[in-house]
């Protein structure tokens, strides 16, 4: 796993097997959240900007939690890409993208992940020069059957896939050569955040954390 300090350096995709993908509804959640998911050993994580206080919780995960490399997810505007990275955002995730989001993304100096659902869009995506990328909604557009059939033809495509993804299928994922993480929540259960077990939360993050080793 890569430090936070290489993260500038090293891929994104190669920081940690698993990403949470995080809703943040209260935000004094953020800090003990990212805390526990960081002494599970995932230090990637994705903060949605799905509620109010998103950019909030990003910016308190930036300022007091070191070694965790926090992003923001769902980030589909130039104007929210430049909020989550004025927040502290170290990395942005897109479900999808126009040429006027890339752009954005490109511009905004941290690593970006757009969302694909196609070959025409992961082909489009490659011609602008961009090689890794968001699979999303992961099940939904074809798992891993879709991911191993484009692995022949565009070989140099890698992937973040997101959506329907859980420790049972998730190896699956991990085993193939376009794969480099695949985000989920399967780490943070509703009822482990309700009641702030955070100890909970730490040993389903190692257990995520411990799944390439499975691979």
């Amino acid at each position: 796993m890569a430090s936070p300090s290489q993260a500038s350096r090293a891929s994104l995709l190669d920081i940690a097997p698993v990403v949470p993908v995080v809703v943040v509804a209260d935000a004094s959640d953020a800090v003990p959240l990212a805390r526990a998911l960081v002494a599970g050993g995932l230090s990637a994580i994705e903060v949605t900007l799905r509620t109010p206080v998103a950019l909030d919780a990003i910016r308190a995960i930036a300022e007091e939690v070191p070694d965790a490399v926090v992003g923001a997810g769902t980030v589909i505007t130039p104007e929210q890409v430049r909020e989550s990275v004025a927040a502290g955002a170290r990395f942005l995730v897109s479900p999808g993208w126009t040429d006027v989001l890339l752009e954005a993304m490109r511009g905004s100096g941290v690593p970006f992940l757009p969302g694909v659902s196609t070959t025409s869009e992961v082909v489009a995506l490659l011609e602008r020069g961009v090689t890794e990328m968001k699979f999303f909604p992961a099940e939904a557009a074809g798992g891993t059957a879709y991911l191993k059939s484009l692995s022949g033809p565009l070989p140099q495509a890698r992937f973040c896939p997101t959506g329907g993804i859980g420790p049972g299928n998730a190896p699956e994922y991990l085993s193939l050569p376009n794969v480099g993480c695949v985000g989920g929540t399967w780490m943070l259960p509703t009822d482990a955040i309700a009641a702030r077990d955070w100890e909970r939360v730490e040993r389903l993050a190692r257990e995520a954390s411990a799944l390439r080793a499975q691979v």
